[in-house]
């Protein structure tokens, strides 16, 4: 489970491995939940493929709070199909989050770092 991920990679780089137009944008090392993610989603039964920024976290169709997407930033892949809070998302709304690096923060005597 992650907590902050990375995207670095170029624009071109991402383009030829996706076969989508990629806008230029600023390398980023600290992506948190509620920020904009670049995503990859196939927008038809012919595979065409859009690059989207989407906002990280899930809120449920059922929630009646949105802080709840707080909570629902990761989930395991053994339990994905399962949960309720995931089941429909998963099986009906996929997509490719772009990222190149995962960590967590950890407390070192009162202060945070990368772990």
């Amino acid at each position: 489970m992650c907590g902050r991920f990375t995207l670095t990679g170029s624009e071109s780089a991402i383009a030829r491995s996706f076969k989508v137009e990629v806008p230029e944008f600023l390398p980023r090392y600290n992506i948190a939940p509620s920020q904009a993610i670049a995503a990859i989603l196939e927008i038809d039964e012919v595979g065409k493929r859009e690059f989207i920024y989407l906002r990280w976290g899930l809120i449920p169709s059922w929630a009646k709070d949105p802080a709840i997407s707080y909570k629902l930033i990761n989930t395991r892949s053994e339990t994905v199909s399962e949960k309720p809070s995931f089941r429909y998302a998963f099986k009906h709304r996929r997509c490719v989050i772009l990222a190149d690096g995962f960590y967590e923060w950890q407390r070192n005597e009162g202060s945070k770092a990368k772990k």
